[in-house]
């Protein structure tokens, strides 16, 4: 790798493995490359090693073997330096309760050694960018549940740092909340350029924010790729709902389109031709062709996308996990 593309990786994990006692082999040989100033969307199933990976990315968690460099330098544990270019929102909410919201950020602030009235103009910013300026002076732990998810969002923001680990930001919060939050998110990568690893189990919100995606499971990585790329790729597949002019066309239509590679599925529903294939929209010349050849002429024509919990469900499973 050139200096100029080592300079473009933010953090970078090589055969990154944590066994705990027992030989639970929680992250198994992690190979990652997460670049600068783009939004990395971290998924998997409970139990996958999402939550061990970031705490060994973060200088939480020392590996059982393989290492982390985060911006160029080996991170063996966290360091002072290592602490003010990473700021975490981790899943379970961390708060000061006896402290107001604003206490709780100058607070985080003055712990990265941010200087006080930097720090108090920060938390004044994201206060109100997560609309919580009305409880500036309300003590955290009379918040609400969503009040505290968006605090905690701000503390791991307060000290500008260059890389964010957001695991779970939008967990329990209703739409409005999440809105603010993912508004937050994309407002910080388009302006600021910051790296954030975004942790979530709501698939269209990591279709949203990220850049790229990477899914693992039993601690291993199983696709990397952006979400557009991976919808196109794996999955149950796009949705085209066909309707002819003449219906009794229907199960002629059903036969020769389901005849077409790469076609993975063909029905009739509610009076419609439902082709599912991966990248449907690329396919449609061929589709209408096929249809053209049996005298088959098209009134509508609706798509529905492959969704990133399609790619989600294919590569890890149905089977609910605790």
């Amino acid at each position: 790798m050139s200096s100029a593309e080592h300079d473009d990786i933010a953090i970078q994990t090589e055969g990154l493995t944590k066994v705990f006692p027992g030989d639970v082999r929680a992250v198994d040989g992690l190979d990652l490359q997460i670049r600068r100033g783009e939004v990395f969307g971290f998924l998997g199933p409970n139990g996958a090693g999402k939550t061990t990976s970031i705490r060994m990315m973060t200088g939480l968690l020392k590996p059982t073997s393989g290492k982390v460099v985060v911006n160029g330098e080996l991170i063996e544990r966290v360091s002072g330096k290592s602490k003010k270019r990473i700021g975490v929102c981790p899943q379970e909410i961390v708060l000061w309760n006896l402290l107001t919201c604003t206490e709780n950020l100058t607070l985080v602030a003055s712990m990265y050694d941010v200087p006080g009235g930097d720090g108090r103009d920060r938390a004044e910013d994201l206060l109100e960018e997560l609309q919580l300026t009305e409880k500036s002076d309300t003590l955290a732990g009379n918040l609400s549940g969503g009040m505290k998810r968006r605090l905690n969002v701000a503390m791991a923001m307060v000290h500008d740092p260059e890389i964010m680990v957001l695991d779970e930001p939008t967990a329990g919060l209703d739409p409005q909340s999440r809105l603010v939050v993912t508004g937050l998110i994309d407002r910080v990568k388009r302006e600021e350029r910051k790296t954030i690893i975004l942790t979530t189990h709501m698939m269209e919100i990591a279709d949203q924010l990220s850049d790229r995606v990477a899914i693992i499971d039993h601690g291993k990585l199983l696709k990397l790729d952006t979400p557009e790329n991976l919808k196109n790729q794996i999955g149950a597949g796009d949705v085209m709902d066909i309707a002819l002019v003449d219906e009794s066309l229907n199960e002629t239509a059903l036969k020769a389109l389901g005849d077409l590679q790469g076609v993975q599925e063909t029905t009739v529903l509610r009076g419609k031709v439902v082709v599912r294939a991966l990248d449907v929209a690329r396919r449609l010349p061929e589709i209408f062709q096929t249809l053209e050849s049996i005298g088959a002429k098209v009134s509508d024509v609706s798509l529905r996308r492959n969704t990133l919990e399609d790619v989600f469900i294919a590569l890890t499973g149905r089977k609910l996990r605790e």
